[in-house]
C-alpha cells in the first residue's frame, strides 16, 4: 500500500538526491506536495530549487508550494558556503518552467491533513520545520491527524556541524523544532549519528555517474560540488549525505538501527542553542518522543539510492 507523504525541504543537493528518490518511487509513495521552507538558502530559491528537481525526474504532476521565509523568532541563517550561491550548484539545471502553487505551504500542510482521515499522512522533513512548526501553532489539531514525521535533525555523539553543540536544520530554526518535538507526533529522526555513517566516498559517486541517466549526471555533480567543504572540515573518506535517510528509511526502514528515546531542544543558551539533548542512556526519566537512528548500513543504502536513481529519465 502506498504512503501517502508531504515533503518539506529546503533543497539543498542533499535533499535533491533525497527528493529524486520518492518521485522515483511511485509505487511506494503517493507524494501530496513538496513544501518549501528557508533553510539552506533563502525561500525563494529553495522553492525554484524544488521546482528544478520536480522537473529532472520528470513528474511534473507533484505540486510545489513555498512556505515561511524566516525562522519563527531568530534572524535566518543560510549555507551558500557549502551549496553554493544557488543552493543546488553543479550541475547546469534549467529554469523550472512549472509554477508554485498560489497556497501557502503551511495552509497546504494544514488542509491535506485536515482533508485526510487521521493517520494517513507521513511528513517527510528534509530541512528546518519552521512550516510543520507553524501549522501545529496555527491549527493544534492537525497534530493528532499525522500519522508520524521522519525528520533529518540532530546529533548526540556527534556534536554539531553549524556549531560544536548543533545541527544546521535545528540550528536555523530551534524555536519550531521544540514545537515539533513537544507536539506528542510520533518523530523518527535522522541524525548526525546516523548521516555521518552514510559517506558518499568516490567509489559510490562513480557508481551514480555510471547510472548514466539525467538524474544520475545531476546528482553526481552535486555531490561532487557539495562535498568540498565536508571532505575539508572532516578530512574522512567521503562526505556524508543526509536527508536521503529520510526517504531511505520510509523505503527499507531495517536499513536503519536506533532506540527509543527523549529528546528536547536547547533554545536558550548562548553557546548551545539548537542542541538537541537527546537522552539516549534514560537517565532523565522524561517521556519518550522520538525514535533516534544512530546506525545504519552505508552499503545498503548507496544501493538503494542509485536502484531508485535509475529508474528516473
Amino acid at each position: 500500500m502506498k504512503r501517502k507523504i508531504i515533503i518539506d525541504t529546503d533543497p539543498g543537493q542533499d535533499d535533491a538526491v533525497a527528493i529524486l528518490m520518492a518521485l522515483a518511487s511511485p509505487e511506494d509513495f503517493e507524494i501530496l506536495g513538496i513544501v518549501a521552507v528557508a533553510g539552506n538558502v533563502a525561500l525563494a530559491q529553495n522553492a525554484r530549487n524544488a521546482l528544478k528537481i520536480v522537473e529532472l525526474s520528470g513528474r511534473t504532476d507533484i505540486k510545489v508550494y513555498a512556505g515561511c521565509e524566516r525562522p519563527m523568532r531568530r534572524t535566518l541563517v543560510t549555507a551558500e558556503y557549502v551549496h553554493g550561491d544557488t543552493g543546488l550548484d553543479g550541475p547546469n539545471l534549467p529554469a523550472p518552467t512549472q509554477q508554485l502553487e498560489s497556497q501557502f505551504g503551511v495552509d497546504f500542510i494544514i488542509d491535506t491533513l485536515m482533508e485526510h482521515e487521521a493517520g494517513e499522512i507521513t511528513l517527510a522533513t528534509l530541512g528546518p520545520l519552521t512550516n510543520i512548526a507553524m501549522a501545529l501553532v496555527k491549527q493544534p489539531r492537525i497534530a493528532e491527524r499525522v500519522k508520524e514525521i521522519v525528520m533529518m535533525g540532530g546529533g548526540c555523539f556527534e556534536g554539531g556541524n553549524i556549531t560544536p553543540a548543533a545541527e544546521f536544520n535545528i540550528y536555523v530554526d530551534p524555536d519550531a523544532a521544540d514545537v515539533v518535538l513537544r507536539s506528542g507526533i510520533h518523530i523518527v529522526m535522522a541524525p548526525l549519528d546516523l548521516t555521518h555513517q552514510m559517506q558518499s566516498t568516490p567509489a559510490r559517486l562513480e557508481r551514480i555517474k555510471a547510472i548514466g541517466n539525467r538524474a544520475g549526471d545531476a546528482v553526481h555533480a552535486m555531490l561532487i560540488f557539495s562535498e568540498r567543504f565536508d571532505l575539508q572540515k572532516y578530512q574522512w573518506p567521503g562526505a556524508p549525505l543526509h536527508d536521503p535517510c529520510v526517504i531511505a528509511y520510509l523505503l527499507k526502514p531495517e536499513l536503519f538501527h536506533g532506540r527509543h528515546i527523549n529528546v528536547v531542544i536547547e533554545t536558550a543558551s548562548e553557546h548551545t542553542i539548537g542542541m538537541t539533548v537527546a537522552d539516549y542512556w534514560g537517565v532523565t526519566g522524561r517521556v519518550k518522543n522520538v525514535q533516534f537512528l544512530r546506525s545504519g548500513d552505508a552499503d545498503g543504502f548507496y544501493d538503494l539510492i542509485c536502484e531508485r536513481l535509475s529508474r528516473l529519465p
